[in-house]
């Protein structure tokens, strides 16, 4: 291992400061040969889970950390000037309590003390600083500030300070040296005053990208965020180009003379242990009548809501809806179920407006009886498994649809149950992507609006198209090979690429957990928002807390003013959830293709796609939905589908065994479900063990399709499948 460690690091999650990804910062450290890298972003954490994964994973130690704002006095002051005396200080954990108050520190800062930058201040510290390892910072520390003010005095004391809180051994004074002549002069006082204190000195290099020639790019970056050009006098920038990951040997050379301020980076490495515990699942307090358990309220609510939804209980329902119980239980979910099943009930109670219920969740019949969805599972050939797979647990999903106008009160409510500080919106992160990243390196570079506008329009809108793959069209190819600005331009683009540029709040995400979040993960609030998670979707999913899909959305709200209309104007009160689908009129409104204003019928492909179709019973809506999709359409498959219809093509089932779940959709498999139906008759699979093969396939993974295809075969070879 080198005998070096960084602790002072910079990722792309410093919103348009850092340019370090994060697979490539781990990918840098083991090129360096570093056991061990800490992450310290701008007074955030918002890699820190995902940064901890991708280490973990690559055999580097992750050292947790944030370079936190600190306040010149109370975070509660707000009337300093927007530019004074705000300092900053490393913090890195050292152990999962000190973890717990990095995360409560930062979530504080936000909560608290935000002005113009999330501030920590000296109470904040006293309270959460167990468990961490602090490092007095760059040229914008505190005691670095002070020394080139010429207050040693004041700075030795405050360093002394520091010292007496965090604890021996768990305070160092950092030196850095990028070539700026402050730094010498600072280095030369802190080195004074750590002598004169026996404080330990540890070298830092302040990374916000990992190679010298990557430079450019975060100048780039720093005009984006100031809104500055290339060539801007006076504007934002560093003074020199050593800002990047530098080797063991290199830092050596910068401090010769002091060469355990190398090997404390070591030490300091080895004593930061954080042990995030992934996978779990965190489910909140749920409140259930005395004498009850969650499992057996379950159940109570379940057949009360049973014999609502079926007029005849036949014995296929209730072996449905006992196996679907059964599974919960043993998987742990009760609490879930009743979760939803309590802030929908409150919805419905108040007149707001529940969507009938989509995904996986329409396959669980606990979930239409305890009028979560409106679809009844066995009418439809759902599967439960899908939703819930007893043999590989996760934690359900259920997005739920609210009126557009209304949804804010659910959420209050929810707030309002489970308390404020347990329950948040989730963040989500705006990137580059390629028209982006194009148009905003042509405006850093100067280059006039219609030349950049001109190179932006060449690279196709289809989602997912990036600067490499428009690249293999020939009129952008001809253009970058002709024309330097153009080279310029996208050459920069491509640094650019899928770099986080701004954060915002997910359109439906919330978080609900059992304790305060910050316990979990840490939040933020910034004047005029909402409290949001610094952990994106996916992290919340990996740190085991409960999110749930709370989307707004337009549609049903104009349902509910029509329905509320046709009362008003007509005097009568029609039930949307009771009306026939074998409605002949609709069909032919539909036929007509004039389905502008219908929720996911109105674009002009879908409008000819239905005329084509001329639908004629639900499930044909149903498949349309689902084919309309880039696959499907450029496969094929879609105009097979049409013409099985109309019987200008044959209906051929891939084997005759199939036939009865794929009559519907005319020998073409269509859903997942159909998927797992063809997994379970011919190969013999459980429906979990369906389910996983779904997934394989939806997600592409390669090893774990060669997999369950030799189970396919096996299992077919088992049953005597020709």
């Amino acid at each position: 291992m080198a005998d070096f460690v960084h602790l002072h690091t910079h990722s792309e999650f410093s919103l348009l400061d850092g340019a370090c990804r994060l697979d490539n910062l781990v990918a840098r450290a083991q090129e360096l040969n570093m056991g061990a890298v800490a992450l310290t972003d701008h007074g955030v954490m918002y890699g820190c889970v995902d940064f901890y994964q991708k280490a973990t994973k690559a055999g580097v130690k992750p050292i947790l950390g944030c370079e936190v704002y600190v306040a010149p006095g109370s975070r509660f002051d707000k009337s300093v000037s927007k530019d004074e005396a705000n300092t900053h200080l490393t913090l890195l954990a050292k152990d999962n309590a000190g973890y717990r108050n990095l995360m409560h520190l930062v979530s504080y800062a936000f909560l608290d003390g935000f002005y113009y930058k999330p501030r920590v201040d000296w109470e904040l510290l006293e309270k959460y600083h167990e468990g961490l390892i602090a490092l007095s910072g760059c040229l914008a520390g505190e005691l670095a500030r002070l020394v080139l003010s010429g207050l040693n005095e004041e700075a030795k004391t405050k360093a002394a300070a520091y010292a007496k809180l965090f604890g021996e051994g768990n305070y160092y004074i950092e030196l850095q040296d990028h070539g700026i002549p402050e730094q010498k002069r600072s280095n030369s006082g802190l080195i004074e005053i750590a002598d004169a204190l026996g404080i330990g000195l540890v070298a830092t290099n302040d990374i916000h990208y990992l190679k010298r020639e990557d430079s450019i790019a975060h100048d780039v970056l720093l005009c984006i965020q100031t809104g500055s050009l290339l060539e801007e006098p006076g504007r934002m920038k560093f003074s020199t180009e050593e800002f990047y990951m530098k080797t063991g040997e290199e830092m050596a050379t910068v401090f010769p003379e002091r060469p355990e301020t190398l090997t404390n980076s070591l030490a300091i490495a080895d004593a930061c242990n954080v042990e995030l515990e992934l996978g779990k699942i965190l489910l909140p307090e749920c409140e259930v009548p005395k004498g009850e358990t969650l499992e057996s309220h379950l159940e109570v609510l379940c057949r009360e809501g049973l014999g609502a939804r079926y007029s005849e209980i036949t014995p296929e329902i209730e072996e449905r809806l006992t196996h679907e119980l059964d599974v919960i239980k043993t998987t742990g979910f009760s609490g879930y179920f009743l979760i939803v099943w309590d802030f929908i009930r409150f919805a419905k109670e108040n007149g707001i407006r529940v969507g009938p219920g989509r995904g996986s969740a329409a396959g669980s019949i606990v979930a239409y009886v305890l009028g979560i969805t409106n679809i009844d599972p066995l009418e439809h050939d759902l599967l439960f498994e899908r939703f819930l797979n007893p043999e590989r647990v996760s934690m359900p999903d259920i997005d739920i649809d609210f009126c557009y106008v209304r949804r804010d009160e659910v959420i209050r409510y929810v707030v309002d149950k489970y308390g404020a500080d347990k329950v948040a919106q989730i963040i989500t992160f705006s990137t580059m992507a390629a028209r982006a990243a194009i148009r905003d390196a042509g405006r850093v570079f100067g280059i006039p609006y219609n030349a950049v506008d001109k190179i932006a329009k060449m690279i196709p809108e289809a989602p997912g198209t990036t600067l490499a793959t428009a690249l293999g069209s020939a009129e952008l190819q001809e253009a970058y090979s002709t024309d330097e600005a153009t080279q310029k331009v996208i050459d920069m683009a491509q640094a650019l690429e899928g770099m986080v540029r701004q954060d915002s709040i997910h359109a439906a995400g919330v978080v609900i957990a059992k304790d305060a979040l910050p316990n979990y993960i840490p939040i933020q609030k910034k004047p005029s928002t909402e409290v949001v998670t610094q952990g994106s979707m996916d992290t919340i999913t990996d740190i085991g807390l409960l999110k749930m899909d709370f989307l707004g959305l337009r549609t049903l709200t104009v349902i509910g003013d029509a329905l509320d209309g046709v009362e008003r104007n007509h005097g009568v009160k029609l039930d949307i959830d009771k009306l026939s689908f074998d409605d002949e009129k609709t069909y032919k409104l539909l036929q007509s293709g004039e389905t502008i204003g219908l929720f996911q019928l109105e674009s002009s492909g879908m409008r000819a796609l239905v005329r084509d179709l001329q639908p004629t019973a639900f499930h044909d809506i149903v498949a349309l939905l689902a084919l309309y999709r880039p696959g499907p359409l450029q496969s094929g498959m879609v105009k097979d589908f049409v013409d099985c219809k109309h019987g200008r093509k044959q209906i051929v089932y891939p084997h005759p065994m199939l036939e009865s779940f794929l009559k519907d959709t005319y020998g073409i498999i269509v859903y997942q479900e159909q998927v797992m139906r063809v997994a379970t008759e011919m190969a013999g699979f459980s429906l979990g063990e369906a389910d996983i093969l779904r997934k394989a396939m939806g997600k592409k993974k390669p090893e774990v399709l060669a997999e369950q295809k030799e189970k396919f075969i096996t299992g077919a070879v088992a049953n005597e499948i020709d």
